[in-house]
């Protein structure tokens, strides 16, 4: 079954309200269009330096998900295109997000990772930081909170 197949299989199958994210991480620019050939239109990178060159060289109907780890340093390269972030995991990381959102003059959509796995290599929020960081979502205009992303261990 070749890959337009695969997508249309997948997406008849989701329950109402679901929507496909296909990972392209590591995938050539090739593959991400033969899955956009196929009606897939949300992408997810765990990379920066993945994530920028695909938005640059692929059609801009594309909805760009940074579903990795994210460095404060770099929201800036992202901020002006990327259609939600999963794992907004820092206090410091929502101070960034909403600066770059206001530079880039628009509101992105985020999901607060919150640490359940009490795992050393994991990030997120623990649950006695979560009542702090809801006070200061609520002064930050250019984020919005959507959900939370929980990685189980």
């Amino acid at each position: 079954m070749n890959i337009n197949n695969k997508i249309i299989n997948l997406k008849q199958s989701l329950p109402i309200g679901c929507q496909l994210v296909a990972v392209s991480k590591t995938q050539s620019i090739e593959r991400i269009e033969e899955a956009y050939g196929g009606g897939q239109r949300i992408f997810g990178e765990n990379k920066v330096q993945e994530i920028v060159p695909k938005f640059e060289s692929l059609p801009k109907d594309i909805q760009w998900h940074m579903i990795g780890h994210l460095q404060s340093n770099k929201v800036k390269y992202i901020a002006h295109f990327v259609a939600l972030i999963h794992s907004v995991d820092s206090a410091k990381l929502l101070e960034e997000i909403n600066k770059q959102a206001k530079k880039a003059a628009r509101t992105i959509p985020c999901l607060l990772q919150i640490h359940i796995a009490k795992e050393e290599s994991k990030f997120g929020f623990n649950t006695e930081e979560l009542e702090e960081v809801f006070e200061e979502i609520i002064r930050l205009d250019s984020i919005n909170v959507v959900g939370l992303m929980c990685i189980a261990p």
